[in-house]
């Protein structure tokens, strides 16, 4: 075995690890993936004889990457910031290996959508700091200030975090309660049952890819929420839809035809949902490697009629 397989096989080691750091701050399976090719590309230029320690010195490279690509999004102006969801992840029972091991560190769905607001340096200051315990010197070094000023970054961020978001329910149980009676509620085109599910102030936004339609579509309020009543109905008679976890969230998969047509999460906090995200539409789901979600192994398919 020579010196490049050697060092091969230590980048696969930090692999699933580079991975999750990438997600959690790109939001974007794909550009991950293109994050962790171009850290494997300096490590293979740079060698591995001046580095004592592999994984931290391969999780700066990762972080400088992934700023870069959000500085890159910014001034191609092609996504504002909160103007787009974050790319899902089923996990769980019937999710293959690496899709287990990306969410076994990544942060969960609510935190992401609320990451998607922050600009750059906050949210390489928060992610790597907050979730993956990387110290401000080395944050520093990445967003090239001073180890105060990456701490205040961080600090910003993270009121902003807390500012909008709500504790979800962390119970597996409780949540697909929840989300087992919007279902049965939306089926049903129940509006009174709707509403009881849903928190006065529900947000449901929806992804559709079409950046150039506006972006995210944003419902805001529970009866503007339940009034989408015919929308989820009409939905639940076309496909078939099967519970998943997804970021760690009670979420649905929903097929037609065979075909991956969207995947919604939700986030339950109090025995009510708060927020419901759908992804959804062909340039949306392209992105998201439909070949590796599960379709038919997640259990049977929600009664809705």
């Amino acid at each position: 075995m020579d010196e490049r397989d050697v060092l091969a096989r230590r980048f696969e080691g930090h692999r699933a690890h580079l991975k999750a750091v990438a997600y959690s701050m790109l939001g974007s399976l794909t550009e991950s993936d293109d994050a962790v090719q171009e850290a494997w590309l300096r490590l293979e230029r740079a060698g591995d004889g001046g580095i004592g320690n592999l994984g931290g010195w391969l999780t700066t490279v990762v972080g400088r990457i992934c700023l870069d690509m959000l500085r890159a999004r910014r001034l191609r102006r092609e996504e504002p910031f909160g103007s787009r969801l974050p790319d899902p992840v089923i996990s769980g029972e019937g999710a293959d290996p690496e899709r287990q091991a990306l969410m076994a560190e990544a942060v969960g769905w609510a935190l992401m959508v609320v990451l998607e607001s922050l600009n750059p340096a906050e949210r390489v200051a928060l992610v790597l700091h907050d979730v993956f315990d990387l110290r401000f010197e080395q944050i520093a070094a990445i967003l090239d200030r001073t180890p105060v000023a990456a701490r205040k970054l961080a600090s910003r961020a993270r009121v902003r975090v807390r500012g909008a978001l709500a504790e979800p329910e962390a119970d597996p149980v409780a949540q697909r309660r929840a989300v087992d009676a919007f279902v049965a509620a939306a089926g049903s085109g129940d509006f009174e049952a709707l509403l009881a599910i849903l928190d006065p102030g529900v947000v449901l936004r929806g992804d559709s890819g079409k950046a150039a339609a506006g972006g995210l579509r944003v419902l805001i309020g529970a009866e503007a929420v339940a009034g989408q009543a015919l929308t989820f109905q009409r939905m639940a008679l076309a496909c078939v839809t099967r519970p998943a976890l997804v970021n760690g969230a009670a979420g649905l998969v929903n097929s037609m035809d065979g075909a991956l047509y969207s995947i919604i999460v939700f986030t339950v906090v109090r025995g009510r949902i708060v927020a419901i995200d759908m992804v959804s539409g062909p340039g949306r789901l392209a992105r998201l490697d439909p070949a590796g979600l599960p379709a038919g192994d997640q259990g049977a398919p929600i009664a809705t009629r």
